[in-house]
């Protein structure tokens, strides 16, 4: 909730929404176009059908000013209209989520009057509740959802005030800087709500980001760990994501923190990097903005710390088509098939290579390394179903686009059956997979015999 009670403006509503069903329409596309679509892809139509559910409800509240609202219809603590009221032991309505996190808290005391409770018992105020609904009935708005989640979605004005005061020493001394970043990495790690309240100011991650100068971010390494490590934790919650990513100054500082600082830093900054990059619209601004080669270095200089969070950026990134052609470019299939050939991050990294392997020059790259009896070993030694049908849809590209490569296939099907094996027990996938590889040496052998 907002500082005046309401979500977003409408037209803010509005063009977010658009965004979000323009996405959602692509999803779907690839849902229904594609016979062999990934499960991450049904994942995140689920996730942009949920935030515009909550939009939805947003743009159906309109914009109430708070002078017109009756009093007795506002919660004491946030000063909004309250959702699911209560009354306490002193006989105070409050709103459930803000008295609740209040006793949560450790306080006995009734935060209007000051007196101490005699329980904690709270009783749902049905006449005010009734009052508030006829009351929103007779004016077209939308009754409040109470909130499920206390933790996530209160934000009092003590908050605000406290985020305040953190963010105006951000433009202090060195010391007051290093004190307020330790406190917010903190905060917002513990606090989805603290998450929360960035996103109901448009100027709160220019001045978190404000001690970090480009180019120079690593000057002070414990002051960029808990700064890079503060918009991670900021990058979770979904109205920060977009906020972080068209911040001219965010995404230059977390790739510069990919390629120095200490490790922590590095690994964080591209977790952050992964986490923005749930948004196709951010996928972009992180790709254009050279992400990619930093993380793919990340990934090759095989810090245990720091290589899935790399992994997991470099997928969700090569999900559109543009970054793919730049992860090709900046040597993505050479370390990716290193670090298989070595028994790293294999589950991953093959999924990575699958999608990459529908760009013809990673395609080339992958015949020339030696892919192909890489992946012919994984079918025949693993025992993921997943890793074996990434494998053979891998090999399945190569030997449409690569006929030279058919005589290994053909070598180890002699020798030990793998694809034959794959056909008649791997998922459905990988059986059309393996079959229709297996057709095409069929065809390729009665070519060869007739003539």
């Amino acid at each position: 909730m907002a500082k005046t009670g309401v979500l977003e403006t409408v037209p803010c509503t509005m063009t977010k929404a658009t965004e979000l069903k323009k996405e959602l329409e692509k999803l779907v596309k690839a849902i229904l176009g594609e016979e062999d679509y990934r499960v991450e892809v049904t994942d995140e139509a689920m996730r942009v059908l949920s935030v515009l559910k909550e939009l939805k409800f947003k743009k159906s509240l309109k914009m109430v000013d708070d002078t017109v609202v009756p009093e007795e219809f506002k919660c004491p603590i946030s000063r909004e209209i309250m959702g699911d009221p209560v009354v306490l032991a002193t006989g105070q309505t409050y709103d459930l989520p803000f008295i609740q996190r209040w006793l949560n808290e450790g306080h006995r005391t009734c935060p209007r009057t000051q007196q101490v409770l005699s329980h904690t018992i709270l009783t749902p105020n049905h006449l005010v509740r009734d009052m508030i609904s006829q009351w929103c009935k007779e004016r077209g708005i939308e009754l409040p959802k109470p909130v499920k989640d206390v933790d996530d979605e209160v934000r009092t004005d003590a908050d605000r005030g406290h985020l305040k005061s953190l963010l105006e020493k951000m433009s202090s001394s060195l010391s007051d800087q290093k004190e307020a970043a330790k406190e917010l990495r903190l905060l917002t790690k513990r606090m989805p709500s603290f998450r929360a309240l960035f996103s109901d100011s448009t100027d709160a991650i220019p001045r978190l980001i404000n001690p970090l100068s480009p180019g120079r971010a690593n000057t002070h390494p414990d002051l960029q760990e808990d700064l890079i490590t503060t918009v991670l934790n900021l990058s979770i919650h979904d109205n920060n994501k977009r906020l972080v990513a068209e911040n001219p100054l965010a995404i230059p500082l977390l790739i510069e923190s990919v390629k120095s600082g200490t490790i922590e830093t590095r690994s964080n900054a591209a977790a952050a990097l992964f986490s923005l990059s749930a948004l196709d619209s951010n996928k972009l601004i992180i790709g254009k903005s050279g992400a990619l080669k930093p993380l793919i270095d990340l990934l090759e200089e095989g810090h245990p710390l720091a290589m899935k969070d790399a992994a997991s950026a470099i997928f969700n990134l090569c999900l559109v088509l543009e970054n793919k052609g730049r992860a090709v470019r900046e040597g993505a299939v050479r370390v990716i098939l290193k670090k298989i050939m070595d028994c790293i991050l294999v589950d991953e990294l093959l999924a990575i290579l699958a999608m990459l392997a529908s760009h013809q020059k990673a395609v080339e790259e992958m015949g020339e390394l030696g892919a192909v009896h890489c992946l012919l070993g994984i079918i025949r030694e693993s025992s993921s179903e997943r890793n074996k049908e990434n494998c053979a849809a891998i090999l399945h590209t190569i030997c449409l686009n690569d006929y030279t490569k058919w005589k290994d296939i053909r070598e180890e099907e002699n020798t030990n059956g793998t694809l034959s094996r794959l056909a008649e027990s791997g998922t459905s996938r990988a059986k059309r997979k393996a079959n229709s590889i297996l057709e095409r040496l069929k065809r390729a052998a009665s070519l060869t015999h007739t003539a």
